[in-house]
């Protein structure tokens, strides 16, 4: 349902794009009046293609042009979803997630009956465009009917084509999306456009990612570039700035059938052009709530706090020192759930910071023998369906001490180690507060503790942590001792094959 105060100026009813598919079956050419819009007011636009289902890994195999060039010519982010018990690797929470910019512990879409949405808190891009900025000329184009009645995709948009039918009608569906979405870029001024191409997953599930499926890719690579054509033929082009961005709501296993944890469901990719978006960038730090955050950059807007957006604009830079060891990132040693090749962890901690391990016990993986620094996919990978998953949070390098993982092989003594950050300027502050993103889970005499030192003194307790933290973010503040000048905080970790504990987005600040 629209919010409060959103219209929707035009709207193709189910019934008629229904026709307008026939007829498209009949003749290619043929295709329905595109939705009127009203006139755009800016000359900043952006154009999302979503395409359902598209693993990331067959768009190399795929006779896929313009997204090859794409790649070339902008941003080309990967990342991983969570899985259950936060959600389904299903379209609900995937473009649940896509939409509202937040990760499905906020949206409240866990699987595809969206019982628990919660999108009257995080609106999708489109309703919170008509909050912030009416003016604004929106259009939505879906073929998967929840992205609709839901509310997923389409509130606010001020014209929409919504298509009815059953999913083997996907290819006819396409290629009238595509269609109508060409007229409303050739013979109107839109400023914003959400376009939905599905085909890929109906080919998928119907018969795995082999060469059908990279033959469905190929049609909607050029489909996409039927718009893409479309917007350079605009009279007004030259003095537009065009956002364009593809992205992708989950993947599938080889046969095809996506909703579990493995790598290959949870894969998804943000690729985006347009003015500001570097060209030819793999940024290792992307993750799928990064779109709506990119529109809103891209038209100048900057976020309200108060929305609670997780995602940030592509092109933006985490500062984590832990991004800074990916040249330093290695292959597996004792694990054997990690395909050999993938380059995901290291010992060696950023410049400034140490790891303690004088009292950790002896033997166990050596990958997590003390706080390790990982990837998503190297260390989600240890072992499935243990929430790993879940860390959706962190971004590229963070860092984790994991005494389950260690404990897989012969080991003696404890697992007790202790990350240590660097020193902090405090000198006339009254109080320092420490901020970053953190994935705990609670089992047995396992302890966790956050502790600050002053000036190099002896540390003192700030916070501990004996029950599950899941994929949150913290913020702990500390009076500042009069006459400290410095301060670091050390993060100590025991246990004895018991769960883990992860860091990331790092931030000190005194005031």
């Amino acid at each position: 349902m629209p919010l409060p105060g959103i219209s929707r100026r035009t709207v193709l009813a189910a019934g008629a794009a229904t026709a307008a598919t026939t007829a498209l079956a009949a003749a290619p050419s043929a295709h329905a009046a595109a939705p009127t819009l009203p006139n755009g007011t800016s000359s900043d636009k952006v154009l999302v293609v979503g395409m359902d289902g598209l693993r990331h890994d067959r768009i190399d195999a795929a006779n896929a042009p313009h997204m090859k060039a794409m790649m070339r010519d902008g941003t080309y982010g990967l990342s991983l979803l969570y899985a259950n018990p936060m959600a389904a690797t299903s379209s609900g929470p995937g473009w649940s997630t896509i939409s509202t910019g937040v990760w499905p512990d906020k949206h409240g879409v866990r699987d595809n009956t969206f019982t628990g949405k919660n999108y009257g808190q995080y609106p999708g891009f489109l309703a919170r465009l008509a909050q912030v900025r009416p003016a604004l000329s929106t259009y939505a184009a879906v073929d998967w009917k929840p992205l609709d009645t839901q509310g997923t995709v389409t509130p606010g948009a001020d014209a929409k084509l919504v298509l009815d039918g059953d999913r083997d009608g996907y290819v006819a569906h396409d290629a009238t999306i595509t269609a109508e979405t060409e007229s409303v870029l050739r013979d109107q001024n839109p400023d914003v456009l959400f376009v939905y191409l599905g085909n890929t997953d109906v080919v998928a599930h119907a018969g795995g990612t082999g060469q059908k499926y990279l033959d469905a890719i190929a049609v909607q690579d050029a489909q996409l570039g039927r718009m893409l054509a479309a917007i350079k033929a605009r009279p007004t082009y030259a003095t537009e700035r065009w956002t364009v961005i593809v992205a992708t709501d989950h993947g599938h296993v080889d046969a095809g059938g996506h909703g579990g944890s493995s790598i290959e469901e949870r894969r998804t990719f943000v690729l985006a052009t347009g003015p500001g978006i570097a060209a030819g960038a793999r940024p290792l730090d992307t993750r799928l709530v990064d779109v709506a955050a990119t529109v809103f950059h891209q038209l100048g807007i900057t976020p309200d706090p108060a929305w609670g957006l997780d995602g940030k604009p592509i092109q933006q830079r985490s500062t984590d020192p832990f991004d800074t060891l990916q040249s330093a990132l290695t292959q597996r040693v004792d694990e054997t759930g990690i395909p050999a090749g993938v380059l995901g962890f290291t010992h060696t901690p950023p410049s400034g910071w140490s790891v303690i391990n004088s009292a950790m016990g002896t033997g166990g993986m050596t990958e997590w023998r003390g706080w390790s620094f990982a990837t998503d996919e190297f260390w989600s990978r240890t072992q499935r369906d243990q929430q790993r998953e879940l860390n959706v949070r962190a971004r590229g390098v963070f860092a984790v001490a994991d005494s389950d993982e260690w404990a897989d092989k012969s080991f003696s003594g404890t697992y007790d180690s202790t990350l240590v950050s660097p020193a902090y300027a405090v000198g006339g502050s009254t109080r320092a507060t420490l901020e970053f993103t953190t994935l705990y889970r609670q089992e047995g005499s396992q302890r966790a503790e956050v502790l600050a030192s002053f000036n190099g003194g002896t540390p003192v307790l700030v916070r501990s942590y004996t029950s599950d933290v899941i994929s949150q973010h913290q913020s702990l503040s500390v009076a500042v001792p009069s006459g400290a000048s410095s301060v670091s905080f050390r993060f100590r970790y025991t246990g004895a094959n018991n769960w883990y504990w992860t860091i990331d987005g790092v931030k000190v600040t005194a005031s």
